[in-house]
């Protein structure tokens, strides 16, 4: 220890801080990356979740907003049964 605080031709105390600067250079790169570059697509590493719809399709931006609470589910009923309408089909089983 007598020769990290050397400081007549010894590295000095500031040696012991650059595993600390660098953890702080590699936690700066992974937070950069995670809220740019993976943004949208989800994390390489997380496989895409079984049962949620991939598609963009009406029925599955209205499930996405109702399940994240975005609407109550009166607005979710009532625009499913207005989708419904549009797409031909009835609101309880029966066919159209």
């Amino acid at each position: 220890m007598q020769t990290l605080a050397n400081r007549n031709g010894g590295p000095g105390p500031w040696i012991l801080f650059l595993p600390l600067i660098w953890a702080a250079v590699v936690a700066g790169a992974v937070t950069v990356l995670r809220r740019t570059a993976w943004r949208g697509r989800g994390a390489p590493w997380r496989p895409a979740e079984a049962g949620c719809p991939a598609d963009g399709s009406p029925r599955a931006v209205l499930g996405r907003r109702f399940a994240t609470g975005e609407i109550d589910e009166d607005e979710y009923r009532r625009r499913l049964s207005v989708l419904e309408e549009r797409s031909g089909r009835t609101g309880k089983g029966g066919a159209a």
